[in-house]
């Protein structure tokens, strides 16, 4: 009897699907529509690179666009850069309309739509992308315990993958070596669950957030206490951010935290004193971002975001438009804020002005569009939407990102600041365009609410913590999942990609701390 061969499962229907798709895709492009004449512009300076260049149609993909523009610029194979291109309508403001991505070819996103023909010249905008690659995690490295309830928080150093803090439920904050998966240090001190965890942008302080009304700081080194907790306020602590680096007065960081006491306060972190006290929302404030221009970002279960002057401590603005609880924030300086003048490289500058000054060009750097420098902000809320802003513009929303189902507990942009990822109890998390809040793929595998996401840091990948007691990897170029984490016998609260790409570290309510890696 002859062998019959199975039916293909769904996975493999599902390939086949793509490489049919993309195979249409490839031919239809037709190879008679002439040329386009291009001109290269640096979108963040605003100045051309190179001289107008004739590209055929049908040899306009993005991949060919970055060939070409590494040769003008001289690069050979070796130093080759990856590049993200836009094209900006000739009446376009840049910093306030973002203009056409490039998704794939030049055919589909300028010819189709009619927005040029060949007879014109097109201005294409580029920006780099990470020029070192993130590889995937796939298998758990390390599962340690140590923790004797749920693991609420988890942060990793800001100078590279080896040490990691984590907060929990026992009362207590640990440090870990991840290299060996060893426990280093147990942080013992406060008398309530430990909710928030920070590590200080230069590495050298640990700042802790608890149920017990008070900040304590660390020395990451010893495991020590800094001195006496900071007491002030009434409530749970339930979100902390650094000065950044470029912007502390030397030898004298400051701290602020955001309390269910409807407070934020910052702290001098030498002298453990109140500088200033931020009082003006009337519910519990969720959540607490220090940004590279000098303002504050609060957002609050009063259903507002208020924007602080950093120095005086006077309100600047509030931004009204969520119909419920706010409960998290995020700004697209984010991650170059948190690393200041660390880098992939793992070379520290030797002095304190050189990292001074390495630490305020990779913020303007990250932050130039169109020479200005520009901060944007998303916010999420418990009305299932998030609103993205542009707050040194204008106090309306740039937009609406509309799609969750339920409520939206996190919101991140990715390092490049080109991404949003945002996770909801609908199950989902949804990755939209930064630019003009475009929405543009919704990742579905978790079967259970998804509580956090992380990006990796060449922005190409994101990890995402569900109820599921899953980890689940994803490729934001596709939106399809290309790793499945399973390890942790229940709901995953916290999870954080290492600023050097190297490592992944997750914890739940298992109790244990699990490290991932390639």
């Amino acid at each position: 009897m002859a062998t019959v061969i199975p039916p293909p499962n769904k996975r493999q229907r599902l390939e086949n699907a793509e490489n049919t798709r993309k195979q249409q895709d490839v031919a239809s492009i037709p190879h008679d529509l002439g040329s386009f004449r291009v001109q290269f512009v640096d979108k963040t300076t605003g100045k051309p690179t190179g001289g107008l260049v004739s590209i055929p149609v049908a040899d306009s993909t993005v991949k060919n666009l970055e060939l070409l523009l590494n040769s003008l610029q001289g690069n050979d194979a070796s130093e080759r850069v990856p590049y993200r291109f836009a094209y900006q309508p000739d009446n376009g403001n840049q910093s306030s309309d973002p203009g056409v991505d490039i998704a794939s070819d030049l055919h589909k996103s300028i010819l189709q739509p009619g927005l040029k023909t060949t007879e014109d010249t097109i201005s294409l905008q580029y920006t780099p992308q990470a020029v070192f690659r993130v590889r995937a995690v796939s298998r758990c490295s390390s599962s340690i315990p140590g923790h004797g309830e749920a693991i609420l928080a988890t942060q990793f150093s800001s100078a590279s993958s080896s040490r990691m803090v984590t907060g929990s439920g026992d009362n207590t904050a640990r440090i870990w070596d991840c290299d060996t998966g060893t426990p280093l240090h147990t942080l013992k001190g406060h008398t309530s669950w430990v909710l928030v965890v920070s590590w200080s942008p230069d590495d050298s302080m640990i700042a802790t957030g608890s149920m017990d009304n008070t900040v304590r700081l660390w020395d990451p080194q010893s495991g020590a206490a800094l001195g006496q907790p900071l007491k002030g306020h009434t409530k749970w602590v339930r979100s902390l951010a650094w000065e950044p680096y470029h912007l502390q007065s030397p030898g004298r960081p400051r701290l602020a935290s955001a309390s269910k006491d409807a407070t934020v306060r910052i702290w001098d972190v030498v002298s453990k004193r109140i500088e200033i006290v931020l009082s003006g929302h009337k519910g519990s404030v969720s959540c607490v971002r220090w940004g590279g221009t000098g303002k504050i970002y609060t957002s609050s279960q009063d259903k507002t975001v208020k924007i602080w002057d950093s120095s005086t401590g006077s309100l600047l603005s509030t931004l009204t438009a969520h119909a419920h609880w706010v409960n998290h924030l995020a700004l697209s300086t984010d991650f170059v804020l948190r690393t200041a003048y660390h880098d992939h490289t793992g070379q520290v500058p030797a002095s304190d002005i050189q990292k001074l000054a390495k630490a305020r060009l990779q913020f303007e750097t990250s932050a130039t569009i169109a020479r200005e420098i520009v901060e944007r902000l998303v916010s999420a809320s418990d009305d299932f939407t998030i609103y993205l802003w542009n707050p040194s513009s204008t106090l309306k929303p740039i937009a609406r990102l509309l799609g969750h189902q339920k409520q939206v507990n996190h919101v991140t942009f990715s390092p490049n600041g080109q991404l949003i990822a945002s996770a909801g109890f609908d199950n989902h998390v949804k990755l939209w365009n930064s630019s003009d809040g475009r929405f543009l793929f919704s990742l579905r595998a978790h079967v259970g609410p998804v509580y956090m996401t992380s990006f990796s840091a060449d922005s190409r990948l994101l990890v995402s913590a569900s109820k599921d007691t899953t980890l689940k990897v994803w490729d934001v170029a596709t939106g399809k999942m290309k790793e499945d984490l399973i390890g942790h016998k229940d709901e995953v609260f916290a999870v954080d990609w290492a600023p050097d790409g190297g490592r992944v570290a997750s914890g739940g309510k298992d109790k244990a701390v699990r490290i991932w890696r390639h």
